[in-house]
């Protein structure tokens, strides 16, 4: 009968909950690991982000944060964000409360069962303090591991509209790491993993709010170009989301 049905369809009726209930949680499976293994440094240094405690206090209207907030797709070439600034909207975004003892973690974002799923990866073009180039975000750490390896050729011409990654300051790419949900969920976990996406992506247009910086949401890219620009393999990690940051034009 699944046959007969579209994709979506089937997508729809494979991953319900009485669809996932022999899942490798309760065969016993090993918990896959919280975070993305990294790699020994050999000679080239993490990048230590100034640390949330010190963040100063920032008073804000939260009816008219959320009024305010809009999407925002021409940023100023000449003004960069600082590094404490991205380093802020990278706590909001994936920011680690608290690890647990179970692989899952607290963060400042929702997930389904804590098990935070996505990696972030950066795209940093005007970033006060960075190098321009490709970065993943070491949350636990609350670090940047450099990526000297990609290619932003490549990169770029995963989205069809190329122009607002180009003109960013700094563009977010969010991927999953599908065993860390579907250890839990089964097939269900592919619902979780693109509601967690939307998550994060909302906390980084409600943060960057109230800090004057401009984010655009991108849904719109070709996957199996863009996983490769950034060496994932497409099934066990994949690229979920994308936006786009940078100071507005006024």
């Amino acid at each position: 009968m699944m046959l007969d049905l579209s994709l979506e369809e089937q997508f729809m009726a494979g991953t319900t909950l009485e669809h996932c209930q022999d899942v490798p949680l309760k065969e016993g499976m090993p918990v896959p690991a919280p975070e993305k293994y990294v790699p020994p440094q050999n000679g080239r240094s993490f990048v230590t982000l100034p640390e949330p405690d010190f963040f100063p206090d920032i008073n804000v209207n939260f009816l008219e944060t959320i009024e305010l907030r809009t999407s925002v797709r021409q940023y100023q070439q000449d003004e960069p964000i600082p590094v404490k600034e991205l380093s802020y909207l990278l706590w909001c975004t994936q920011g680690v409360k608290m690890a647990l003892p179970n692989g899952g973690s607290m963060r400042n974002v929702p997930s389904a069962g804590a098990r935070h799923a996505l990696e972030t990866y950066l795209f940093v073009q005007r970033v006060e303090g960075l190098k321009p180039g490709f970065y993943r975000f070491l949350p636990f750490d609350h670090a940047l591991l450099p990526l000297t390896d990609l290619d932003k050729e490549a990169f770029l011409a995963a989205f069809p509209g190329r122009r607002i990654v180009e003109n960013s300051a700094v563009t977010f790419v969010w991927s999953a790491v599908r065993d860390r949900m579907t250890h839990r969920y089964g097939p269900r976990a592919y619902r979780y993993l693109f509601l967690d996406a939307g998550h994060v992506c909302e906390n980084l247009y409600l943060a960057a709010q109230t800090v004057k910086t401009g984010v655009c949401a991108v849904g719109s890219f070709d996957d199996a170009a863009l996983n490769q620009a950034l060496a994932l393999d497409g099934r066990e990690e994949f690229a979920i989301y994308a936006a786009t940051a940078g100071k507005p034009v006024r």
